[in-house]
């Protein structure tokens, strides 16, 4: 039975890859702020299989005590980990404000990294071939108005998982990005129908990209057929780019 450590499990895209994980035959250890009543089902479902940690993840510095001591120890072999937790901070750059940008780097950015430092101290001393998976954003590759910021804590990992698969491929350790399209999630709830008409329309396929389409990416890349496959950005966008 194989681990997969994801975070932002409750709603959306989350709860989404893990479900399709789950259905796989994978053990998911799921991070999320709060525990949603969709979650919970999910657990009553998978008693046995999905075990879920709250944890705030723009407390970068408690990632060793409360997460890998305290939930993950190093009793769990782990063999993937899918980064999909993020926050959006939207604004145009005129008005940047460092607080809410210091939390979204936290939250996007700096405890991926951590959790990336231990997942990979973890494959190590189980000689595990692991998987990271990051969810990356289309905004890095097109540019929206008003998304400078949080399309910044995106690129800014795209480039650490290129890093990371050169640097621990020869351990047979995978890392990749999947770059998602705009997708029906609770961070796009504020948007208007007329806006996101106009998103829709800078795509091939001129509708949002399916979450059950980036889930089953994520699926991909943690099997066997992609062995080949890192240090990638792989296009799940109804065709925007």
């Amino acid at each position: 039975m194989k681990n997969i450590i994801i975070t932002g499990i409750s709603k959306g895209l989350g709860l989404e890859i893990a479900k399709v994980l789950l259905k796989k035959g994978y053990s998911v250890y799921g991070i999320n702020r709060s525990i949603s009543k969709e979650l919970q089902q999910l657990k009553e479902i998978y008693k046995d299989k999905l075990f879920i940690k709250q944890f705030d993840l723009s407390k970068s510095d408690k990632i060793k005590k409360d997460l890998f001591d305290n939930f993950i120890n190093l009793d769990i072999p782990i063999y993937g980990f899918i980064n999909n937790a993020a926050i959006a901070y939207d604004d145009i750059i005129t008005n940047l404000n460092l607080d809410p940008l210091k939390r979204m780097y936290q939250v996007n950015v700096f405890s991926p990294m951590m959790i990336i430092k231990y997942a990979i101290r973890n494959m190590i001393y189980y000689h595990t071939p692991g998987r990271i998976i990051h969810i990356s954003s289309i905004s890095v590759h097109t540019g929206y108005k008003g998304l400078a910021m949080y399309a910044s804590t995106k690129g800014a990992l795209e480039a650490f998982s290129k890093n990371t698969a050169r640097e621990w491929g020869s351990r047979k350790i995978h890392s990749n990005c999947i770059v998602a399209g705009f997708m029906e999630t609770n961070m796009s709830n504020n948007l208007t129908e007329k806006q996101k008409e106009r998103i829709y329309r800078r795509t091939s396929l001129k509708k949002a990209t399916d979450r059950v389409s980036v889930a089953k990416t994520v699926k991909f890349l943690l099997s066997d057929s992609s062995l080949s496959i890192t240090g990638q950005k792989i296009f799940v966008d109804a065709g925007t780019i």
